[in-house]
Formats: structure tokens, sequence, C-alpha cells
């Protein structure tokens, strides 16, 4: 399918790795022109690389924190306004209820609320001047169905959809749309650290916490990075022009729920 975003210029964040990456490479195939961004210079660059080489596109990497000022900004910079933004970010640590105190909460709502709403105050305004624009935000299946030792994870995504819900129908008529993106467990380091987690607690192997967490997903499996940015690209596709304001689950069936 041709997704009609060829030479468009986008920002995807955290995209050196993991479902980030799978976005980034994703757009890259549909021809899509890339500023992304990371903390780690080595491996960003290494992303960025093996991006150009696979599809030929024009790939600037900005190695800064996109949930401080200052790394947005850089990215900003070297970017310019985009015709698709994908906001991600890593997630805050899991833990219990009685641990978070008000810097862990302040922390988690810079990382995974304020950083987005920043970056689409940022660029719609552009966006809508030219009357296109995709925005993907990478949220978490938490938002439908929130996970307990993920509290603070839960919390700012929460705040995150609020915002876009009403943000969305407000430049949906400029021909800007945005939506959410619900992952749930993927083939990730992410995935590892929080299997890693259950094995310590469990006292059960890696592998074991995984078949644990994997028996609890329909599809039987955790999902993979190319899955998952597919669907991204097709959100910022042509094709997709009608859909504003959604959250979109890509959880391989784990939320049960009719709506």
């Amino acid at each position: 399918m041709d997704l009609g975003i060829s030479n468009r210029q986008a920002i995807v964040c955290a995209a050196s790795r993991g479902l980030g990456r799978g976005c980034a490479q994703a757009l890259a195939a549909a021809g899509v022109n890339l500023v992304i961004n990371a903390r780690n210079r080595e491996v960003l660059e290494e992303t960025a690389t093996a991006i150009r080489s696979d599809h030929g596109v024009d790939v600037i990497a900005v190695d800064s924190d996109i949930t401080t000022d200052a790394g947005r900004d850089a990215v900003l910079a070297a970017a310019g306004v985009p015709d698709i933004l994908v906001n991600n970010a890593g997630g805050p640590p899991p833990g219990h209820w009685s641990d978070w105190n008000r810097d862990d909460f302040v922390a988690a709502l810079d990382a995974n609320m304020l950083s987005a709403i920043d970056m689409m105050k940022r660029c719609l305004p552009e966006m809508i001047d030219r009357r296109w624009g995709r925005v993907v935000n990478i949220t978490s299946m938490s938002v439908k169905a929130p996970i307990p030792v993920l509290g603070l994870s839960n919390a700012a995504r929460a705040g995150l959809t609020g915002y876009v819900a009403g943000t969305a129908r407000q430049v949906a008529g400029f021909g800007v749309n945005i939506n959410n993106l619900l992952p749930g467990i993927h083939a990730t380091d992410r995935a590892v650290a929080l299997d890693s987690d259950l094995a310590a607690a469990k006292g059960i192997s890696l592998e074991d916490a995984k078949a644990e967490r994997c028996a609890m997903i329909p599809a039987g499996r955790y999902g993979t990075s190319d899955e998952f940015g597919a669907t991204c690209a097709f959100l910022c596709s042509k094709h997709a022009g009608f859909m504003v304001g959604q959250n979109i689950l890509v959880d391989g069936g784990a939320v049960v729920a009719t709506l």
C-alpha cells in the first residue's frame, strides 16, 4: 500500500531502539525523511546509519533527552516543524503505590505527559497553517487497563490521553490528525526489565517469567517493533485522515474490553 507520505519530514522521539526505532523504520520505508532522537549517541548513530542504508532517506540524529527543554530545542532546531511527529519517551519505573513521592510523579509527568504536550504545542501551529499534519503519541495499554505496578505511568499517560482527546478535535478541521498508540508487551528492553523484575520477585528464571506473561496475552507472544511501527506509519498516512483522537491498542488482545 502506498501510504502517500513520501518526502514528508518526521520527528521520531526516543528512536534508537525498541518501539521508537520500529516507527522510524516503517516511516523511512514509506519514503519519509527523519530526525530521530535518543540519549545514547552511539546507539542512535547506528540506528541512523542502518535506516539510511536500508531506505535511502535523509536521517538526522540528535542525541538529546526529549524530556528536557534543551532536548526538545535541539530536536526542533534540527527538524524545523515536521509534517509528522511521533512522541515517545521511556516509561517510569515500576513500584508500589506507597513508594512514590511528589518528585516521582513530577518526573513521570515531565517525561510521559508534559514533554509530548510541549512538542505538540510547538509543532501544531505550522501544521495548521499548511493544512496537513500527523501526530502519533506512544502511550500504553495501561490507559485502557491500568497496571498496578505502573502507577506512575498510568497517571502520566492518562493525563496525556485527556489532553489529546480535546486538542485532536480542535485541530482536525485543519487537516491535522492526532492519535495515540497503546502498546501492550513488545519484545523490547522494557519487556526484559519487567520480566527481570517478575523473575526476581517470584524467584523464577527469566524464561519462566516471560512465559508467564506471554500466557496472559491471547496472541500467546510478545509483539514486535516492526508490527508496531507499521501501525504507526499507517496512522501517519494519507489513508488515516478520518481518524481523530483515537486510542489504538496494539496489545495482542491483552486488554479485555468491548469498547
